[in-house]
C-alpha cells in the first residue's frame, strides 16, 4: 500500500463541553469544537483527499466539512463510524454516572475491551463494525494510493489505532484520541502502517 490515512476525531461537542456521556446522541459542535476543526483545516492544508468519510453523526460530519472548506472532495457517511453506543449512559453527566456505579466500573466500561455499559456496545463491538468497514471500504482505495480521511469518534478511531498499532488490550485501556488533532499515517511496501511525526503535519 502507499496511500496516506489521516484520522481526525471530531472537534469539541456541546456534550463533551458539559461532560456528558454522548454516543449515538447527535449533539452539536461547541464554539470550541468549531475552532479545533478550524486548526485542523491548517494542520491539513497541503493534503488533497480523494475522499472523506465520517460517520453518520452531524458533529464528524460538520468537522470535516469545515476541514474541507472550499475543497470539492467526496464525502461518505456510514454509521459503521459512529461513535461507541454507550447505552443507558448517553445523556448522563460522567461524574453522577460515577457517584452512582464508582469511578472503578466506569472506568471499566469506558477503557476495557470487552465490558458492555448497560444497554450499549463494548469496545470490541465497535471495533468490529469500525474495522470490517476499514477493510471493505477504505483499505482497497489506500493500496491504490490515494489520500483518505476519516472523521469519526474517540472510540471509533481507537478501533482503527489499536489495529493499525498493534496495540495490546492494556495499551489500548490507556489509549485517548483528542479532539481535532490529525494523526497521519503513512504505509511501507507490506501495507504496514506507521505514524507521521507531529513535526511533519502540515508542512
Amino acid at each position: 500500500m502507499s496511500g496516506t490515512l489521516v484520522l481526525l476525531r471530531h472537534g469539541q461537542s456541546e456534550y463533551n463541553k458539559k461532560n456528558i456521556f454522548t454516543g449515538w446522541i447527535d449533539v452539536e459542535l461547541s464554539a470550541e469544537g468549531r475552532l479545533e476543526a478550524l486548526k485542523a483545516r491548517e494542520l491539513l492544508k497541503n493534503y488533497d483527499f480523494d475522499v472523506v468519510y465520517t460517520s453518520a453523526l452531524k458533529r464528524a460530519k460538520d468537522t470535516a466539512l469545515i476541514v474541507l472548506g472550499e475543497k470539492k472532495t467526496a464525502l461518505i457517511s456510514n454509521s459503521a463510524l459512529n461513535e461507541r453506543c454507550y447505552g443507558e449512559l448517553e445523556g448522563k453527566n460522567k461524574d453522577e454516572v460515577r457517584a452512582l456505579f464508582g469511578a472503578e466500573q466506569v472506568q471499566i466500561w469506558r477503557r476495557s475491551l470487552r465490558e458492555r455499559p448497560p444497554g450499549g456496545e463494548s469496545l470490541e463491538d465497535t471495533c468490529e463494525r469500525v474495522l470490517r468497514f476499514y477493510d471493505d471500504e477504505i483499505k482497497p482505495k489506500l493500496a491504490q494510493g490515494q489520500t483518505i480521511l476519516v472523521c469519526a469518534h474517540g472510540n471509533s478511531l481507537r478501533a482503527l489505532v489499536m489495529s493499525l498499532e498493534n496495540l495490546s488490550e492494556e495499551e489500548v485501556l490507556n489509549l485517548e484520541i483528542p479532539t481535532g488533532v490529525p494523526i497521519i499515517y503513512e504505509f511501507d511496501a507490506q501495507g504496514r502502517a506507521y505514524r507521521e511525526k507531529e513535526e511533519n503535519k502540515g508542512a
